[in-house]
């Protein structure tokens, strides 16, 4: 098997049971893991790249539109990893699937809006009957699905960063929660400050979860950003819906999360979009592969 394809399924089925491991950690407020999140991740990715002796490559590499993209990008990506927290934390596992099913989507109307992207007739169909479920959820259930909206739109804003921004992959999550971590240690002392702070009150399986937290944030990136390199953009697309089938299934079979037949409805309609979505990118693809060959 193709060692791009196995670090891809490796890194969305870690994506997709991540759900599993925060729940370890449910006592803990989700903005205090989240600077947890930041600092190990940031000592994790800092190690990799002097132990790979790419540090002089990543110091000469920041300047001052290094340091505005991808404080942007850190900004975006922690209100995600705050709100998927504390959902997870809170039963709502299936509503962050839900944001992760459509944040594809999303990034498609971006490229449309930002880069000019043209799109062909069944991906406006897609786009309109994935709309047409999160309309269907808002008036028909019992609040708008914020959870899945912030998720998905901060993520798709995220990868729009990303896209203009300088560095590569490596660089660029290392300068992100570079930037991060002087204010995730200033937000735990205070939080040590006024008494409902972790930091010096947990025991040792916490420390350990936490800076293992670390870990299995960097650990998946990196191994995207290899599979990235190594198998078509087309087969990324399809496999990413790995992660929120997972996590969908965590929250109703595992977790026992409600799922009533208006969420079905809902649900339904943002996946049969995404079958449009698919099905339609892989036809277009393939008239390409046959001339290339």
């Amino acid at each position: 098997m193709n060692s791009g394809l196995l670090y891809a399924l490796f890194a969305y089925t870690i994506w997709g049971l991540f759900p599993l491991y925060w729940r370890l950690l449910q006592a803990i407020p989700a903005t205090q893991i989240t600077a947890h999140r930041i600092i190990w991740s940031c000592v994790v990715l800092t190690l990799f790249i002097v132990s790979t002796r790419q540090w002089r490559d990543f110091r000469g590499s920041v300047n001052r539109r290094v340091l505005l993209s991808y404080s942007i990008a850190a900004i975006l990506i922690s209100i995600n990893w705050i709100v998927y927290i504390w959902a997870v934390n809170t039963n709502h596992i299936v509503e962050t699937s839900l944001g992760y099913f459509i944040n594809p989507l999303i990034s498609v109307f971006f490229g449309t809006v930002f880069f000019k992207e043209r799109l062909r007739p069944l991906h406006w169909l897609s786009l309109a009957c994935a709309a047409t479920g999160v309309i269907y959820l808002t008036l028909h259930y019992d609040r708008v699905p914020w959870i899945a909206l912030v998720l998905a739109s901060t993520f798709a804003l995220y990868g729009l960063v990303k896209k203009i921004a300088p560095l590569r992959s490596l660089f660029g999550l290392t300068f992100e929660t570079a930037v991060l971590v002087l204010p995730a240690i200033a937000y735990l002392i205070f939080c040590e400050h006024i008494g409902n702070g972790t930091l010096l009150h947990s025991d040792l399986r916490t420390y350990a979860l936490l800076f293992i937290g670390g870990i299995i944030t960097a650990g998946p990136l990196l191994m995207f950003a290899t599979a990235a390199q190594r198998i078509p953009l087309t087969l990324i697309g399809i496999l990413q819906y790995i992660a929120p089938t997972l996590q969908f299934l965590l929250g109703i079979f595992f977790y026992r999360e409600p799922f009533n037949s208006v969420q079905l409805t809902g649900f339904g309609l943002v996946w049969i979009a995404l079958a449009i979505f698919v099905l339609e990118s892989l036809r277009r693809k393939q008239p390409q592969r046959v001339a290339g060959n």
